[in-house]
């Protein structure tokens, strides 16, 4: 059942879910781009066998989350500890897959109330290298991928879209008017969608999202990410356009600053088109105490059924209750 809980400054609405024993060691699972709380995740019944309370919530400006207006990566450790608060959580877990993974290593840094036990980063994104100083606010890291080898080796879709969004910025229309579109796609059959992403996977990824389970929760995840029905708003769907925003700007956080405390896994697949293998590279450079694990016969979307060990490995580095 969907609850909601105030920001920690109390001026937004933010929509999560919780499932598995509630007594169980409590993990959030951030979820990707475009995305929301209902994207994929074990059932009930294997979370219970994993000893492992699953937390997802809508990311600002997704499902039933107001929009955070001017938000960086760095925002998502707040709203983390919100519901964590909520659910009068002490210490907790937390694992971001694609788009999430950048936001779960700001838990990870910011590490608020010294609560965060474990986090592990899947298929992640790294910063990139801001294009001048005035890009980058007092408190944010200034280091980051070079450009050019940022977008190396990506998906095309990915790179036109984020070269759209350099051109233009700091004025989202254009990037707007273009995932408006994808969005109404979308909203008529999250299929298509699907199958333009399908056409840019490597082979390991099209035998991953054949899976007819996978399949379900992945196009239910789209749909759930931009809304349907006739009440709609039809124009840009904001925790997508936001999304981007914050990945191509700095994070907020540097990475040095994650707490050396907290165990921190690195998942990666080597034939990854949307977050290429150089960005694990230059995360695992730069997070020396991290955990790197490549896995050299995967690809994007093999983050899915790795789920069940990332979270048991985020449960059992967390330590006793």
């Amino acid at each position: 059942m969907v609850k909601t809980v105030k920001s920690l400054f109390g001026e937004r609405t933010i929509a999560f879910e919780t499932w598995g024993d509630p007594d169980a060691h409590p993990v959030f699972l951030l979820h990707g781009t475009p995305g929301s709380r209902l994207g994929p995740r074990l059932r009930t019944f294997d979370l219970h066998k994993l000893g492992v309370r699953l937390i997802a919530y809508d990311r600002p400006g997704y499902g039933g989350s107001d929009r955070h207006e001017h938000r960086r990566v760095v925002h998502a450790a707040e709203d983390v500890a919100a519901i964590a608060e909520k659910l009068d959580l002490k210490k907790y877990s937390v694992v971001g897959r694609s788009g999430g993974a950048p936001h779960a290593l700001a838990c990870a840094a910011r590490n608020i109330g010294s609560q965060v036990a474990s986090v592990a980063a899947l298929v992640s994104l790294a910063p990139p290298k801001p294009d001048n100083e005035d890009d980058s606010p007092g408190d944010a890291a200034t280091d980051g991928l070079d450009w050019p080898e940022w977008h190396r080796d990506m998906s095309e879709s990915n790179v036109s879209t984020y070269e759209l969004l350099r051109r233009h910025a700091p004025d989202v229309t254009e990037l707007g008017a273009l995932l408006a579109r994808n969005a109404e796609t979308i909203r008529r059959d999250p299929t298509v969608f699907l199958a333009s992403l399908r056409g840019e996977m490597p082979s390991v990824d099209r035998v991953i999202v054949e899976d007819a389970g996978i399949r379900q929760a992945l196009l239910r995840n789209y749909l759930s990410a931009v809304g349907e029905g006739e009440a709609v708003d039809p124009r840009a769907p904001m925790g997508w356009v936001d999304d981007l925003v914050a990945f191509q700007r700095p994070w907020g956080f540097d990475l040095k600053d994650i707490d050396r405390s907290v165990p921190v896994m690195l998942w990666h697949g080597e034939h990854d088109v949307f977050a290429p293998v150089a960005h694990f590279h230059w995360l695992a450079k730069k997070i020396p105490s991290a955990t790197p694990k490549l896995q050299p016969s995967a690809a994007h979307f093999a983050a899915l059924p790795a789920l069940p060990q990332v979270l048991a490995w985020a449960r059992d580095e967390a330590g006793p209750s």
